[in-house]
Order: C-alpha cells, then sequence, then structure tokens
C-alpha cells in the first residue's frame, strides 16, 4: 500500500495502482483526476506541493508533484504519444529486459497539447513573497537530478527526459499517459529527432521568451492531456503536474549520436524548430498535468475562487470596513501625488476599472488615464510606479524614450522557422498595470519600427488589442490592461480622461519623500490596499432601470444648458466614473449620490484642464 506522502512524492504510483483497478478502455483517467483533487482539498494540502515558482529546479524531485503558476506564452503543435501499451515481459523486475510490443493489439494512440508557459509577466515581488511565505513544502536539494555537463545534444536531453532508467512506473505525467505498465514511449515529432547533435556549448544561448526584459523564473512545457482547448494564449493558469527533469541516470554515447545517420524522411523539423521545442529539460522542465484551472486573479491575500461560500464570508467581512480602507488609500495616495486629492481620486478609480464586456469592438469598462503635468524627468513617475507595483500584483513600466520605441519588440510575432511565437512587451496578462513614461520622452526621429510600436500602444488603448504579426496576416488577440501615461503636456497617445496635475507640496528632495511614504504605511493597511483594489475589480455592477431614466433625463437638461461642450462622449466618461466610483465605495449598483459626485469630479477636472488651457495658451 502506498504511504500517505506516495500522493507528493511519487504519483506515477498512485496513477498506476488505479490504472490497475480499472479496465484500460474505462473512464479511469477521471478517478485519477478525481483522486489528486480530493487530496488537494485536505487540509491545506496545496500548500504542501512545492511550487516552481518559489523552489530552485534542483531541489525538487524529479518525477514528484508540483504546481506552477504561469501565463501561456505559446502553444505548440498537437503531440502523439502510446498511452496504452504491452511489455514483452511484464513479469520481470530486471529493468533493461523491459520492451514494448510495437505490435500489440492494446496499442492505443492519444494525443495531447503542449502549452509553452512562463512565470506571469511582471508579478510583484509582495505577490511572490506571500506565496513563498504560504508554502509548506518540504524541499532539499535532489541527489537524483544533477545539471550534466557532459556534451550532449537538446534532443539527448528530451530523450532521457521520456526514459528514466526505463523504470516501471511510467514516466508520463497525467492521467491520458500512463494505460500501460512499463516504459514510456512517445510518437511526436521532437522524438524523431534525436540523432540530431546540437551541443549546448556550442549553440547559441536559448531564448526563454520571456515578454519582458530582465524576467526571472523557469519556464516551463506543460503537457496538458485534457481539456486543453479550454485554454489560451495569454490565459493565467495553476498547473499541477508531475514534474519531468533529465535525470542524467544513463548518458548516451555522443560518439554513437554524431556517427549514425539522420534519414531526412524522418523528421520535418528544422534544427531551430527541434531546439526550441526540446530544450534541455535541465533549463525547460517539463510539467505532465494532473490538474490545471484559469485564475480569476494572481492576489495571493484573496480566497483563489470568490463564488465559494467560505470565499463569500471572506468578502462580505471585508466589505464590511471597506469605507475605512478607501479613506485610507485615498490618502496614501494624495501623498504620493504631493497632495493632489483630484488626481488621487481618479488614481483609485483607474485601479479598479477592468474590461467587464465587449459591444462589437467597443471594450466596456477601460478607464486609461493621461495624468499630465508631471516633472519632466522620470523620477517622479519611476516613484508613482514603485507605489503601484506596492499595489498592484503585476505590472510593468514602458519608457517611452526613442531609443525603446526603434528597439524594443512590442508586438509578438510568428518565428514560421522555429515554429514558435516570438514574445513581444505587449504580451502581458489580464489585468497587468502598464504605467507608460512620457516624461523621458526627447526629441528625435522614429523609424518604421517604432511607428509601428507608437501604433500598437494606441490600439491596445484604444480597443484593448493586440494585432500579432503572422507575417501572412495579422491576429487580434483580446487584452484587459490598465494603462496609465504620465506626461508633462497631454499625452501624444489616447486615453480615457485626462487629469492635470496640482501639486501642493514640493518636497526639497523627491526620493527621500517617496521613500518615507512606503516606509510609513503598515505591512498590514499596505495588505488591506491589495485586497480592496483587487476585489473590487471582481465585482459585479449593475444600474436599475429607474435610475438609467434618472441620468438619461439629467444629460438631455446638461445638453439644453451648454449644448456646445457636452457630448456623448462626456456622458460615457461620466457613466465610467459614477461605476468605478460606486464600486470604490462597495456599491454595486449606481444610487443617485454617486452620479452626482460623479458629475461633480468630472466637472473638477475638466475645470482644471480648462484653467492650465488658459495658462499656457494652447490645448492640453
Amino acid at each position: 500500500m502506498p504511504c500517505v506522502a506516495d500522493w507528493l512524492n511519487n504519483p506515477f504510483s498512485i496513477v498506476q495502482g488505479i490504472f490497475a483497478q480499472n479496465d484500460p478502455n474505462s473512464d479511469w483517467e477521471k478517478k485519477v483526476t478525481e483522486y489528486f483533487r480530493e487530496k488537494l482539498k485536505e487540509n491545506n494540502a496545496t500548500n504542501w506541493v512545492p511550487s516552481l515558482n518559489d523552489v530552485p529546479l534542483h531541489y525538487l524531485k524529479p518525477n514528484s508533484l508540483v504546481k506552477f503558476r504561469c501565463m501561456v506564452q505559446d502553444m505548440f503543435d498537437p503531440e502523439f504519444y502510446m498511452g496504452v501499451y504491452e511489455t514483452v515481459d511484464p513479469n520481470t523486475n530486471t529493468r533493461p529486459q523491459q520492451e514494448i510490443d510495437l505490435n500489440s493489439s492494446q496499442t492505443v494512440t492519444l494525443e495531447r497539447q503542449t502549452f509553452y508557459c512562463v512565470p506571469v509577466p511582471g508579478e510583484s515581488a509582495w505577490v511572490k513573497e506571500a506565496y513563498t511565505s504560504t508554502s509548506q513544502a518540504r524541499v532539499s536539494p535532489s541527489t537524483s537530478y544533477t545539471p550534466s555537463r557532459h556534451k550532449r545534444s537538446y534532443e539527448e536531453d528530451e530523450d532521457m527526459e521520456l526514459h528514466p532508467s526505463k523504470q516501471k512506473e511510467q514516466h508520463m505525467g497525467n492521467v491520458g499517459d500512463m494505460h500501460g505498465c512499463g516504459e514510456p514511449k512517445r510518437l511526436e515529432t521532437e522524438a524523431s529527432a534525436g540523432h540530431h547533435l546540437i551541443s549546448p556549448n556550442c549553440s547559441p544561448p536559448l531564448d526563454l521568451n520571456f515578454p519582458l526584459p530582465g524576467e526571472k523564473g523557469p519556464a516551463c512545457l506543460v503537457k496538458v492531456y485534457e481539456s486543453w482547448d479550454s485554454f489560451k494564449v495569454n490565459d493565467i493558469l495553476e498547473v499541477y503536474g508531475i514534474l519531468s527533469v533529465d535525470p542524467v541516470l544513463s548518458i548516451v554515447n555522443s560518439e554513437e549520436r554524431e556517427n549514425s545517420a539522420l534519414d531526412p524522411m524522418e523528421c520535418m523539423d528544422t534544427a531551430e524548430e527541434q531546439r526550441v521545442h526540446s530544450p534541455p529539460a535541465s533549463l525547460v522542465p517539463r510539467i505532465h498535468v494532473i490538474l490545471a484551472q484559469k485564475l480569476q486573479h494572481i492576489n495571493p491575500l484573496l480566497p483563489a475562487c470568490l463564488n465559494e461560500e467560505e470565499s463569500k464570508t471572506f468578502v462580505s467581512n471585508f466589505m464590511s470596513e471597506l469605507s475605512p480602507v478607501r479613506a485610507e488609500l485615498l490618502g496614501f495616495l494624495t501623498h504620493a501625488l504631493l497632495g493632489d486629492g483630484l488626481a488621487a481620486e481618479y488614481l483609485i478609480l483607474h485601479l479598479i476599472s477592468t474590461v467587464y464586456a465587449r459591444r462589437d469592438v467597443l471594450p466596456l469598462g477601460k478607464f486609461t488615464v493621461n495624468l499630465s503635468g508631471c516633472p519632466r524627468n522620470s523620477i517622479f513617475t519611476e516613484h508613482i510606479y514603485r507605489i503601484i507595483q506596492q499595489l498592484v500584483p503585476a505590472s510593468y513600466r514602458l519608457q517611452m524614450t526613442i531609443e525603446n520605441m526603434n528597439h524594443s519588440q512590442f508586438i509578438p510575432h510568428k518565428d514560421y522557422t522555429a515554429n514558435r511565437l516570438v514574445s513581444g512587451v505587449l504580451q502581458l496578462a489580464s489585468n497587468t498595470s502598464l504605467v507608460v513614461d512620457e516624461t523621458v520622452l526627447e526629441q528625435g526621429q522614429l523609424d518604421t519600427t517604432g511607428v509601428h510600436n507608437v501604433t500598437a500602444l494606441g490600439n491596445l488603448i484604444t480597443w484593448q488589442k493586440v494585432d500579432y504579426d503572422f507575417s501572412y496576416h495579422q491576429m487580434e488577440f483580446p487584452c484587459n490592461i490598465n494603462v496609465l501615461i504620465t506626461s508633462e503636456g497631454r499625452s501624444l497617445l489616447p486615453s480615457d480622461c485626462q487629469v492635470h496635475l496640482q501639486p501642493q507640496i514640493i518636497p526639497p528632495n523627491m526620493e527621500e519623500y517617496m521613500n518615507s511614504l512606503l516606509t510609513a504605511v503598515l505591512p498590514s493597511v499596505l495588505n488591506k490596499f491589495r485586497i480592496y483594489l483587487s476585489l473590487l475589480r471582481l465585482l459585479d455592477y449593475s444600474i436599475s432601470d429607474e435610475v438609467t431614466k434618472a441620468v438619461e433625463e439629467d444629460f438631455v437638461e446638461m445638453r439644453k444648458n451648454d449644448p456646445e461642450s457636452i457630448t456623448a462622449d462626456d456622458l460615457h466618461r461620466t457613466l465610467l466614473v459614477a461605476r468605478f466610483l460606486s464600486l470604490s465605495a462597495g456599491q454595486t449598483t449606481l444610487s443617485r449620490e454617486r452620479w452626482l459626485r460623479a458629475k461633480q469630479l468630472e466637472a473638477l477636472r475638466k475645470a482644471r484642464l480648462q484653467q492650465q488651457k488658459c495658462v499656457n495658451g494652447n490645448e492640453l
């Protein structure tokens, strides 16, 4: 009988046991999934599963259960593998004698999908730390996994990943993969390229294809065996599965590999495609998925799913103390924005905004704010960004220099030689905060790449979509990115709302002032701010017929009084402000009081812009 820890340390034995007790043609895979799902519900069992996000790869035991919080960066072609097969000598325990009977009538070929997954781009340090602090996984440097320094091909790495000592418990990590007992074997394109030698020591370093520069963490090939069509590129997933790394239990003689000829008909892949799709498992581990779920959010301070009964208690408890949290957050952001309370109000509305629906091509709920009047250097924006980083789960600061515009890869594009999607800066997960710093923009000339990048940024803001470049055509990828633009004058980019900063205090030392703000706020208060901003984005909102009628009548009256300056855009913007103002107060429906407050805020904002226009003599 397997011991209690076997489902963590040796999940293969559990899978093998369930398979042995069931008919191969039955839905035994569902029993495997159900077994692990139930296990993970017990006593915070999810905290006992080591995470690739915070545990170094060499501390993880090969073929053990692991989890990974990630974004789908690319999806490869489906793979075929042997799901059910027989061994020639199943009774012997001597491993070298186990051979697959390729002529067996019991053999069943199945299909799985491989996703190339990376850590969530721009994930905040506080998110990583909070997830790590809840972990109770017991790990230590693995003695059975040692990164090899031997000269060998990427394909050999893959081959050894598939044949860990030809052990009886099957290597493949998910329910769809372990139908028989014996050596694992798959029929897929990358495996047929096993003789093509590319030494890691000689070939260029492997590009892990992270969307943002400077990102760290593992990339993984996540192999999904069921319901993979419910996942798509840019989804945030949490996967539980069996870790497959190169355990270096057998080194294939490199001379044999070099001397063997590869039949060109056996492999249609290019060397570059083999290199990208079959990287060393020591660099890009494989996870054979048992359970996978899309994440609503990545805030570790919130329950993962807000629909469950326990979560509803958490939500109602937090909502009961919402008012003082909002007041404290408003005060905190007012200080960060140099005493400007109006700008702080709009920043809160911006941070809780989200695309809640799409009407034809129009994304509803986006609320891009252009904070103009910012000091013409990057220090102020840099500090504002640092504060936003402390509040939201994922963010990125894009410095809009001529150099960055002309030389950065903003738009993901398809590399047909390597058969992969090459990432770009705008390949971000939903609800990421993107701070565009226009205060660093100097005079200069945008080249063709620069023009394309600025256009892509404008399209993201206006339509909440990025057109990925597939050479012969473009493919639309809808997104939900909160964009805040800081600029000196009016931004070159489109925005939903321009707020001109009016500092009430000019600190003699900006660095010192901003640092003292963050050190002064208590960690418990900071956590409340983080819960507040994430939670309010997830709430439903509605407007009653009665209030809708009152708003329409009010708008008609406003048009009568000022037909020149009140437009349909003004109504749309005021309704958005009213929506997020209501949600920021924990109200999921619009009241007359909030509608009047929204009108008041908009009047103050417009008056400020008009005043600035008169001062400067040009339009902001």
